[in-house]
């Protein structure tokens, strides 16, 4: 599976950006994917991801009502739409990929991870 993050910029407080991963090399329905982010100095954490075929989504307390992740399974792509941002969400975004049944939120169930995206949200 190979996954293609992209969209970051730089942008004010409060603004908004969407990140897309491509997801490519099996079939996109075989995997969940998932995004975490990496911010200067701190451990890559979950931000949001799909819980497979059940449709859960789940997102982390710092994200939630502000970012939303949404796919689309013709375009193999995975979306993430963040909304009133914060300086503290600048970081290195990842999509990643896991197989089902594994633990959504923890990062070693991911198996696949595209290059990451760079945000930083600035005054």
């Amino acid at each position: 599976v190979q996954l293609q993050a992209s969209g970051g910029g730089l942008v004010q407080i409060g603004g908004s950006l969407r990140l897309s991963c491509a997801v490519s090399g099996r079939t996109f329905s075989s995997y969940a994917v998932g995004w975490f982010r990496q911010a200067p100095g701190k451990e890559r954490e979950f931000v949001a991801a799909f819980g497979g075929s059940s449709g859960l989504i789940l997102y982390a307390d710092s994200v939630q009502g502000r970012f939303t992740i949404s796919r689309d399974n013709a375009k193999n792509t995975v979306d993430l739409q963040m909304n009133n941002l914060k300086p503290e969400d600048t970081a290195v975004y990842y999509c990643a990929a896991r197989p089902p049944g594994t633990r959504i939120r923890d990062l070693r169930s991911y198996d696949y991870w595209g290059q990451g995206t760079l945000v930083t949200v600035s005054s």
